[in-house]
C-alpha cells in the first residue's frame, strides 16, 4: 500500500509520467530464478484446479499452507537480492519471474508488459532560518544539495511567473515566492535563470502545503521546497537561510503481470489483483506478498480453463509503492471497449497485518467518511465480502476509498471495485481491539514499510481467513451472470471514455 505521506504528490505526478512513458511496453523473457551466489527459491508444484468451481469449494482449496509456500518463496527472493523486492530491482524481477512461471505452468495466458517512470527518493531534510528550524516540504523531483546551501532570502514581490518578476539581488540568494498563478516548475526555472541558489514557495492558504511536485520534465537544477503561510515571516525576515536535502530521482523500468483464463466471455471480464512490489526499504511480506500470494494461489486453484461464464483476469502490479504506477498504466492503456469489458476489479493489499483487523472497502459509503461511494456495483462487492465474514462470525470494519491502493485508477474511470485489507500504519482503537483482539494504541502493522516486514511479520490467522475470502469472491463473481447475492448487473454505460 502506498503511504499516505506520498499519496498526494505522487498521484499528481503519475498521470504525467505514465502518459510520457506509455509507449514503453514490451514482454520480457524471464530470467533464471537464482544466481550463482543465491540460495535456491523453492517453487512449489502447481496443484490441479478444483473440479467444480464454487465459492465454498475454491475457498477451501486455497489453503494457508499453499499461500505460505508462496510467501516463503518471496522472502527467499528478497533475501537473495539485498532485502528488497522494489520495482526496478533484481528482487522485483525475480518476483515477476516466480509468479509468471507459476501461472504459465498452470496454462494461463501470461504477459509481462514493461513500463517506465521516475522514482523520487527523499531522505533527510534540514532547513533553518537564522539557526532556527523551519518545517520545509521538499517538492517531488527536486534536486538535492550535495552540501548545505547557505544564502540570504530575497522576496519576489510578483508571482514569479515571468523573468521580469525577479529582482537583481536574487542572484546568489534563495528566491521566496508565493504559491499560485503558474506551476512550481515555471517559478523555479525563472528563479534559476535569475541566479537564485534555491527556491522557497510560500503556501497561499492556511495549513501545510500539499500537491507538491515539479513533475519529471524540465526540472530545475536548484532545490525547491515549500513552507506554510505561518512560517513565511520567519523565512522572509531572516538574515540567512540554510538548506540541506538528500534527494534523488531514478529512472525505473519495471513490469506488470497480466494473466487470463482461456475460457469465459472475453467481453465480460472479472479482474482480481494485488501489487507485487515492496518498498525499497524492506522485503514487503505483509505489504504486499500477502495479497500477491493469496491472489496467485486463487488463480492456480481456479485453473486456466474453468467452466465459468466470465473471463477471469489476474493482475500483479509493479510501481504501486511509487504512486500506483502499474495499475494507472494498465487502466490508462485500455480503450473504451476494454473498459466496458471489465465487470469489476477486486483488490487485495495487506492481508496479514500482525496487529490487524478485518476491513472491506466501503463501496456504498454507508460510513459517510472520506471519499464518496464507489461506482455502481461497488456496493454489491462490499455485500459479498460482508456475507463471507458474517457467516464466520467475524465483524468487518469499513475502509474508505482513499486512493491509497490499486483500485484507485479503476474507480476513477467508473469500474466498480472492492476488496479486503487488514490495516497499515493507523493505530488500532479500543473498539477495534474488542472486535478483533490485538493491542489498542498500536499500529495495525508496526513494521509497515520497514526492513522488519519479513515473513515473521505475517499474522497467519488473518491470512488464512482472508485468502479464503479472496477465493470466495473470485469464484462468486466468476459464476455470476447478474452478480451474486442479488446484486444487479453493472451498467457499463457509465464508464469514463477517456
Amino acid at each position: 500500500m502506498i503511504s499516505r505521506a506520498r499519496l498526494l504528490p505522487v498521484v499528481a505526478a503519475t498521470a504525467a509520467t505514465v502518459t510520457l512513458l506509455a509507449g514503453c511496453s514490451a514482454n520480457r523473457t524471464e530470467s533464471p530464478m537464482r544466481s550463482a551466489t543465491s540460495a535456491p527459491v523453492s517453487t512449489p508444484a502447481v496443484e490441479p484446479p478444483v473440479g467444480e468451481v464454487t465459492p465454498a469449494g475454491l475457498a477451501d482449496a486455497v489453503t494457508l499452507d499453499r499461500v505460505m509456500g508462496h510467501l516463503r518463496a518471496f522472502q527467499q527472493i528478497a533475501d537473495n537480492h539485498g532485502g528488497t523486492r522494489a520495482s526496478g530491482t533484481p528482487g522485483y524481477d525475480a518476483s515477476v519471474d516466480y509468479v509468471a512461471g507459476q501461472l504459465r505452468a498452470a496454462g494461463f495466458e501470461v504477459t509481462t508488459p514493461e513500463f517506465g517512470y521516475k522514482r523520487f527518493d527523499l531522505g533527510q531534510v534540514k532547513f533553518s532560518a537564522d539557526g532556527r528550524d523551519v518545517k520545509g516540504h521538499v517538492l517531488e523531483y527536486s534536486v538535492g544539495t550535495r552540501e548545505p546551501v547557505t544564502a540570504k532570502p530575497v522576496t519576489v514581490a510578483a508571482a514569479g511567473c515571468a523573468p521580469a518578476d525577479f529582482p537583481a539581488d536574487v542572484r546568489g540568494a534563495f528566491a521566496v515566492i508565493t504559491r499560485g498563478d503558474c506551476t512550481f516548475t515555471d517559478k523555479a526555472r525563472h528563479a534559476q535563470s535569475a541566479g537564485a541558489v534555491g527556491v522557497v514557495i510560500v503556501n497561499n492558504e492556511d495549513g501545510p502545503p500539499f500537491g507538491l511536485t515539479l513533475g519529471t520534465e524540465d526540472v530545475p537544477d536548484i532545490p525547491v521546497l515549500a513552507v506554510s503561510r505561518d512560517d513565511a515571516d520567519q523565512v522572509r525576515e531572516a538574515e540567512q537561510l540554510r538548506l540541506e536535502v538528500d534527494a534523488e530521482t531514478t529512472p525505473i523500468t519495471t513490469r506488470n503481470i497480466i494473466a487470463e483464463t482461456r475460457t469465459g466471455t472475453p467481453d465480460d471480464v472479472v479482474m482480481a489483483g494485488a501489487h507485487l512490489d515492496s518498498v525499497v526499504e524492506g522485503p514487503g511480506m505483509n505489504d504486499n506478498a500477502s495479497g500477491s500470494s493469496a491472489v496467485l494461489e486463487t488463480a492456480l486453484r481456479l485453473g486456466s480453463s474453468p467452466r465459468v461464464p466470465h473471463r477471469m483476469r489476474f493482475a500483479f502490479w509493479g510501481g504501486e509503492e511509487d504512486g500506483l504506477v502499474g495499475s494507472s498504466e494498465y487502466v490508462g492503456g485500455l480503450d473504451a471497449a476494454g473498459r466496458r469489458a471489465l465487470a469489476l476489479y477486486l483488490n487485495f493489499d495487506m492481508l496479514a497485518s500482525p496487529n490487524g483487523g478485518y476491513f472491506t472497502y466501503d463501496g456504498d459509503d454507508s460510513e459517510r467518511n472520506g471519499a464518496a461511494a464507489g461506482p455502481a456495483g461497488s456496493d454489491g462487492i462490499e455485500r459479498v465480502f460482508a456475507k463471507f465474514y458474517a457467516d464466520r462470525g467475524i465483524q468487518l470494519g469499513a475502509a474508505d476509498f482513499d486512493g491509497r491502493s490499486d483500485y484507485g485508477p479503476f474507480i476513477a474511470v467508473g469500474i466498480p471495485a472492492g476488496g479486503v485489507a487488514t490495516g497499515a500504519e493507523r493505530k488500532k482503537s479500543e473498539k477495534e481491539a474488542e472486535m478483533w483482539g490485538g493491542e489498542a494504541g498500536v499500529a495495525f502493522d508496526p513494521n509497515y514499510h520497514s526492513p522488519r516486514d519479513t515473513i515473521d511479520n505475517i499474522n497467519t490467522d488473518l491470512l488464512a481467513v482472508n485468502a479464503a475470502a479472496v477465493a470466495h469472491a473470485v469464484a462468486a463473481y466468476a459464476l455470476a451472470t447478474n452478480g451474486p447475492d442479488g446484486v444487479p448487473a453493472v451498467d457499463r454505460r457509465q464508464r469514463s471514455e477517456g
